[in-house]
């Protein structure tokens, strides 16, 4: 055993505490405190016994057994107390030999968290505590523990910043409670006194929450104990860092006005007065800052704009100029507007004095024609009239539908073309890129060894062997000869005929692009002229013999009474049907037939 010379008592302590029920540890652990108390404390008898002590575990039950709930147990809160003390003062002059690293990074950050739970349960059951004595023994156990708090940190100076940074304390510390938030403020205060520097060592949020809650405990109380236990805190953090000073100037802006107005003649004016001048020491600081800088951003604001201004007297002409051909512009285009809107204006009018003038004609000739027409008569040209009418509507209407229909495939047939024009040109560029590639060149590869030589030569004679040719004679030649002769003369003679019918395909195509493209761009019946007729008139006399036979023939078609085409009313399309036409104009091309 590394404890060769171990006291009797830790060793018959650590025995009973690994054979007894975990109800019976914490009485157990009482004995402890005897154990200390009986060396005196700094001597080497002292260390060694809380060597051992850390040696068989039991600093590890003590900070466990912490955790437990003493509610069921009589005077169970006060013996937590006493563990807490226990354990501090095992853990304070205690050198660890083996594994010090994980003593002071885990184990001693431990024993705070559990410290500090330990004190949060007793101060929600002294909140609730109702008689006095129940009150009286929760607060000495809560003063107890705390004291153990402080009597470690006091020890382990690195813990300062783990009991500021734990969740724990900072519940602890934001209470309505004023005897437990003057011990807690307490704790705070020897954290300060102990190590300073380490309040600026923990996150920037949980510095704010602390001084959040101590300024809160100043306005939301008039107790002069609370009072007093705040403004030593923040009078401690002031003298202690300019930083601070500078934080509860920005962030708390009222804090001034509430200590002179609120806290001023309750007892403790002196250190009420010093942190009162140096909040405004600090105010008055940063005023004079802030004028300097403000006097700065005005000199870089002149300069800046001298140079602005002079650069945009550079360019007034430039800018008089563009202003003034802007203004034109628009005016010219309100006029446009104007003259565009009267004219409209003008034709909506106009428009509709000639439909009331059409409107006026039309009844003075149904008038007129019900004078002339016998009463007989009038059903019959009612009738004809509603025909009339019917077939008027009907043109219009099959007449807007085929114009609709003609420009969407318009779109499409220009769509196709530029489709296929870039694909030719696309075939072009290949073929042209496959003709110019040249046979990439010849390499000069390691020509093959004697040994391999042979190997190659030996299996050429081998498959020689095995294969050996046929021998044929010179007539066979000749008529083989002959053959490839007369079937080279047939591809030669077809190649030439394919290549003619190609050439005529690719003519025809031309052709019908031609004619397609004089279709589409063909102005209406409306606006054609002479001139314009030219264009589809054709040289060859069949063509425009056959041309004028098919025109005479929708004519005819066209003057058909009206019973002969009951059959084709509901036709799509005013045309003619496809067996008429092909009766009447054979194989000619009009309007995309045959």
């Amino acid at each position: 055993s590394p404890m060769a010379d171990t006291d009797p008592r830790v060793l018959l302590l650590a025995a009973q505490v690994a054979e007894s029920r975990d109800e019976d540890v914490p009485v157990l652990l009482l004995k402890l405190k005897e154990i200390l108390n009986s060396a005196s404390l700094g001597c080497k008898e002292s260390k060694k016994i809380r060597q051992e002590i850390h040696y068989y575990d039991l600093t590890q039950y003590c900070m466990l057994v912490l955790r437990q709930d003493y509610s069921r147990l009589r005077g169970g809160w006060a013996m937590a107390a006493q563990l807490a003390e226990i354990l501090s003062h095992c853990c304070v002059g205690l050198e660890v030999k083996e594994d010090p690293e994980e003593f002071h990074n885990k184990f001693l950050p431990s024993a705070i968290d559990s410290l500090l739970f330990l004190g949060r349960r007793l101060q929600a059951r002294f909140i609730r505590a109702i008689k006095d004595e129940e009150k009286k023994n929760f607060l000495h156990c809560f003063h107890t523990v705390t004291d153990a708090i402080c009597w470690l940190f006091g020890g382990h100076i690195q813990l300062t910043v783990c009991v500021l940074q734990n969740d724990h304390f900072l519940q602890l510390l934001i209470t309505d409670d004023v005897e437990t938030a003057m011990i807690i403020m307490s704790v705070l205060h020897n954290i300060l006194k102990i190590n300073s520097p380490a309040l600026l060592c923990v996150d920037e949020k949980i510095l704010h929450s602390i001084l959040d809650e101590l300024v809160y405990k100043l306005s939301s109380t008039t107790n002069p104990v609370i009072g007093n236990a705040a403004t030593k805190l923040l009078l401690l953090l002031a003298k202690f860092s300019q930083q601070l000073v500078k934080l509860l100037t920005t962030r708390y802006k009222g804090l001034k006005l509430l200590l002179s107005k609120q806290w001023t003649g309750k007892g403790f004016d002196r250190d009420l007065s010093q942190l009162l001048d140096l909040l405004y020491l600090e105010q008055s600081n940063r005023k004079e800052e802030m004028q300097r800088q403000h006097q700065a951003a005005c000199l870089i604001q002149a300069t800046w704009k001298g140079f602005q201004m002079r650069k945009r007297l550079k360019k007034l002409p430039q800018a008089v100029t563009a202003l003034q051909r802007s203004f034109r512009a628009k005016r010219k285009q309100e006029l446009q507007h104007l003259k565009k809107q009267k004219e409209d204006e003008a034709l909506k009018q106009e428009m509709q004095l000639q439909r009331q003038r059409a409107m006026r004609h039309f009844h003075e000739r149904q008038l007129a024609l019900l004078e002339i027409i016998h009463a007989s008569q009038m059903d019959k040209h009612i009738q004809e009239m509603e025909e009339k009418s019917a077939l008027a509507i009907q043109r219009f209407w099959r007449g807007y539908r085929a114009r609709r229909y003609f420009h969407q495939q318009k779109q499409s047939l220009k769509e196709y073309k530029a489709a296929v024009t870039i694909q030719r040109a696309a075939c072009k560029f290949i073929e042209k890129q496959r003709k110019k590639r040249a046979l990439s060149p010849w390499k000069d590869t390691k020509g093959p060894t004697d040994e391999q030589r042979l190997a190659l030569k030996q299996k050429v004679d081998d498959y020689i062997k095995l294969h050996p040719a046929s021998q044929m004679s010179e007539e066979m030649s000749k008529e083989l000869h002959v053959q490839a002769q007369e079937k080279l003369a047939q591809f030669l003679l077809r190649s030439s005929l394919d290549q003619r019918a190609a050439q005529r395909r690719e003519t025809l195509l031309a052709e019908v692009n031609t004619d397609v493209e004089l279709l589409m761009n063909a102005p209406g019946l409306a606006e054609s002229t002479e001139k314009d007729l030219t264009i589809f008139m054709s040289r060859s006399v069949p063509v425009a013999v056959k041309a004028k036979q098919s025109h005479t023939t929708m004519l005819k078609y066209t003057h058909w009474p009206w019973w002969r085409k009951l059959g084709d009313e509901f036709v799509e399309g005013d045309v003619i049907p496809d067996e008429a036409l092909t009766a009447e104009l054979g194989t000619l091309f009009i309007g995309g037939r045959k």
